[in-house]
C-alpha cells in the first residue's frame, strides 16, 4: 500500500467516521448522562464491535451475508428492533424528574460492564458496516501485495479515527451535561435522542444490500 493510498483511505474513514450515527448519539448520550469517565466503557464497547466487524469483512463474512439474505434479513431486523428499543426508552425515561429535577443523576446505577454491553451490542447489530466494509476496504488493498499486513493498517487507521470521535462526541456529550441541568431540557434531549434511535432503526429496515 503506497503512502498516497492510505492518505486517501484516512481521509475517507476519518469524514465519514465524524457522521453522527447510533455508535456517536449513544457515546454522546452516556456522556451527558453519566459523564465522560463513565461514558469510556460504551466508547470501548463500540470500538471492539467496530474491529470484529472490520476483521470479519476482512474474512469475507460480508460476502456471506449477501450470499445468505435470510441471514442478513434476521440480523437487520433484530439490529432494527434494539435500536427502535432503544429510542422508546430514551423517550420514556425519567430520570430527568428524578431527584427533584437533578436531571444529572441516573435513576438506575449502571455497572461499568453494563455500559460496555449495551454498547457492543449497538454497533455489533448493525448488519451494514459488515457489507460496507467488505465492499469499501478492498479498494485500498495492493493485490500483488501480502493481503494480512493491509487489512491491519486498514482497520487500525479506521479503529483510531473512531476513537478520536469517540472522544469528540463524549466531551461534547459532557459539556452539554451542564447545559441540561433544567429537567425540562433534559427531557427534550432524551426524546429527540430517542427519535434519532428510532430513526436510525427505521433506515436500517429500510436498508437494502446491493449485491
Amino acid at each position: 500500500m503506497s503512502w498516497n493510498t492510505w492518505w486517501l483511505y484516512f481521509v475517507t474513514v476519518f469524514l465519514l467516521s465524524g457522521a453522527p450515527g447510533p455508535n456517536m448519539l449513544h457515546i454522546m448520550s452516556r456522556s451527558v448522562s453519566l459523564g465522560v469517565n463513565r461514558a469510556v466503557p460504551a466508547m470501548l464497547g463500540c470500538l471492539v464491535a467496530l474491529v470484529l466487524m472490520l476483521v470479519g469483512s476482512a474474512l469475507g463474512l460480508g460476502a456471506v451475508l449477501l450470499a445468505s439474505p435470510r441471514v442478513f434479513e434476521v440480523l437487520q431486523y433484530v439490529g432494527a428492533a434494539y435500536l427502535i428499543w432503544l429510542g422508546i426508552k430514551a423517550w420514556r425515561d425519567d430520570s430527568a424528574d428524578a431527584d427533584n429535577g437533578a436531571a444529572t443523576v441516573p435513576s438506575v446505577v449502571l455497572t461499568n460492564r453494563q455500559i460496555f454491553q449495551t454498547a457492543f451490542v449497538i454497533s455489533i447489530s448493525n448488519p451494514k458496516l459488515l457489507l460496507f466494509a467488505a465492499a469499501f476496504l478492498p479498494q485500498f488493498v495492493n493485490p500483488s501485495s501480502p493481503k494480512i499486513p493491509q487489512f491491519a493498517v486498514l482497520v487500525t487507521t479506521f479503529s483510531l479515527c473512531e476513537l478520536f470521535w469517540y472522544a469528540v462526541y463524549g466531551l461534547g456529550g459532557n459539556r452539554l451535561r451542564h447545559y441540561l441541568s433544567r429537567p425540562g431540557l433534559r427531557r427534550m434531549f432524551d426524546r429527540l435522542t430517542g427519535v434519532m434511535f428510532v430513526g436510525f432503526g427505521i433506515m436500517l429496515l429500510r436498508f437494502r444490500p446491493q449485491s
